[in-house]
């Protein structure tokens, strides 16, 4: 694919190999898997033999890149410590499982705070990567915060947030994911040419672009600014594809990896058809 890291979120029931098998059947060169339940605190680690045989069919494939998503139950932000503290030991639980295969990185989200100190907020949340990045011991797998669609005291909707957090934790070993949906439905980037060019421009300058890890490609089910979190097939949403074209022609973006998250037109997430038009984004 021309050097271009295309592919989804992938299912590894049954069995870390069973992704590869999976994103393969997607067409996809990249993918993103749960390593553990998404929805549960307690985390099962993986066996030496599972691990083995996903690194042998993850050699005879296409697919160069692999990212795992934490569980939706971490909340970095929250002010009850003791929801804080299972959050830091699900979130390097998960990590340690990255690290295990080889991942990439693992892609959380910050979380939600009702606190109106910002900046205690801001603090919190980076003592609990801080915690996570000296638990687990990797050069390879960074650990990515992905941006939110904000609403509800979401941490993580804008750009001074994502850039404060990076600031205050002061490690090489995290990155950033933008989600595409969460930051159209958040009202901070309506894909416009000049809008897209003025985001990155800023991100590089306060961030850096090589910390710009990943995307998650959406369409969005909701309008511009509704802070609803709802993904959409590629086309078939708010964003629409001369907009998600806009983001593909920045030439600075080049060799990021486009992950969908989508819920595939025949309802069992990230498919060929997907794919395909992702594909066709970049004139594949």
């Amino acid at each position: 694919m021309k050097n271009r890291l295309l592919g989804g979120h992938v299912s590894a029931a049954g069995g870390l190999k069973n992704a590869i098998i999976n994103g393969a059947a997607i067409g996809a060169n990249a993918i993103q898997i749960f390593g553990a339940s998404p929805r549960q605190w307690n985390v099962k680690g993986v066996e030496g033999k599972g691990v083995d045989e996903y690194k042998e069919a993850l050699g005879k494939s296409d697919i160069e890149a692999v990212y795992l998503h934490a569980a939706y139950l971490v909340n970095l932000a929250t002010g009850d410590n003791e929801l804080f503290d299972k959050s830091v030991d699900n979130l390097a639980a998960h990590y340690e499982i990255a690290s295990a295969i080889g991942a990439d990185g693992i892609v959380f989200h910050i979380g939600s705070s009702k606190d109106e100190d910002r900046q205690k907020v801001i603090k919190g949340i980076a003592s609990g990567m801080k915690e996570v990045l000296k638990r687990v011991k990797t050069d390879k797998t960074k650990l990515i915060m992905e941006n939110s669609s904000g609403g509800g005291g979401k941490i993580g909707d804008s750009l001074d947030d994502i850039g404060d957090i990076y600031k205050e934790v002061g490690s090489k070993r995290i990155g950033v994911c933008i989600d595409t949906a969460h930051i159209f439905e958040s009202g901070v980037l309506d894909f416009e040419k000049k809008s897209l060019k003025d985001f990155f421009d800023r991100f590089d300058r306060e961030i850096g672009l090589d910390n710009l890890e990943l995307f998650h490609i959406n369409d969005s089910k909701t309008d511009f600014g509704s802070f609803s979190d709802r993904h959409e097939n590629l086309g078939q949403g708010k964003i629409g594809l001369e907009k998600l074209g806009n983001l593909a022609a920045l030439k600075k973006l080049q060799g990021k990896p486009w992950i969908l998250e989508v819920p595939g037109f025949d309802g069992s997430g990230p498919d060929k058809k997907n794919i395909n038009i992702l594909k066709s984004l970049f004139g594949l």
